[in-house]
């Protein structure tokens, strides 16, 4: 784990590159810039200029990140790959609006279920792969050895038991309910409270949104970046321009078809030796 001043530094670092990249600014010269702003004390400058060297030699940030795991975590280098890669949707700006907001809930005062929570949350919402996903966020070092087998579980039976009963059987609630029932002579070691296990009991067989809605308002862990819908309407007019055009050309046609009795195709036409 880093200290609070690298995770402030870090949510200033990618708060400038999600307001900046917007400007279609060349992203070596964000990088040489931030280099420069960030704080000198802490170890951030020194990443940035890998990073930086990395992207100028082999075009991509994510495998420096990768050669940085005391300083950058699996999941940030994760999120990098899928925002570089070529086949996928996933956009570079939502990448570090999802790094940003993971880095200033560092610096509060983070939770391990509140950081899980907006770690997955965002994979689902951004269509991420689970499995890849998953496996960078049990590598993060915030979790101790019991959640990295929960969350490797969880890992493991996506798609086959809901995330709702998996929270709930690592619950308080889910002991207070069962104390009696002999077959919990061993209970499981408990990750959730018992709020986040009334909060599954309550969203079993539901859309799995109402429950990450339900868990962000009472883990108070910050909402994760959305993919935005393309903007249609600055190609609207220049597509009813051209369909203006088109309707001029037709109805000039059918004025001098009424005219003249045929319609006059000379000026579409011309001679072989017509250089």
């Amino acid at each position: 784990m880093l200290s609070r001043e690298e995770y402030i530094e870090q949510a200033y670092f990618f708060r400038m590159l999600s307001e900046r990249l917007p400007e279609n600014i060349p992203l070596q010269d964000l990088l040489g810039a931030l280099s420069d702003e960030v704080l000198a004390t802490t170890k951030l400058p020194l990443a940035i200029r890998f990073l930086l060297t990395e992207l100028n030699h082999g075009g991509s940030m994510a495998p420096a990140m990768r050669r940085l795991p005391h300083y950058f975590t699996a999941y940030q280098a994760y999120l990098v790959d899928e925002a570089e890669s070529e086949r996928g949707r996933f956009d570079m700006r939502t990448a570090v609006a999802i790094l940003q907001r993971e880095a200033e809930y560092r610096t509060a005062s983070p939770s391990r279920p509140g950081m899980f929570f907006y770690q997955f949350e965002s994979i689902c919402r951004n269509r991420l792969k689970y499995g890849p996903g998953l496996l960078a966020i049990s590598q993060d070092p915030f979790y101790d050895e019991a959640w990295r087998g929960w969350i490797l579980e969880v890992r493991k039976n996506i798609g086959i038991l809901e995330l709702p009963d998996m929270v709930y059987v690592n619950s308080e609630n889910y002991r207070t309910r069962h104390a009696d029932d002999p077959e919990e002579e061993n209970p499981r070691q408990l990750l959730f409270g018992d709020g986040e296990g009334r909060i599954a009991v309550a969203n079993r067989k539901k859309d799995p949104l109402f429950f990450f809605a339900a868990l962000q308002r009472h883990l108070n862990y910050p909402a994760p970046p959305r993919p935005k819908p393309r903007d249609e309407t600055k190609e609207l007019i220049p597509q009813l321009i051209r369909r203006l055009e088109r309707l001029e050309t037709r109805l000039k046609m059918v004025e001098d078809e009424n005219r003249d009795g045929a319609i006059n195709l000379d000026h579409l036409m011309r001679r072989p030796d017509d250089k």
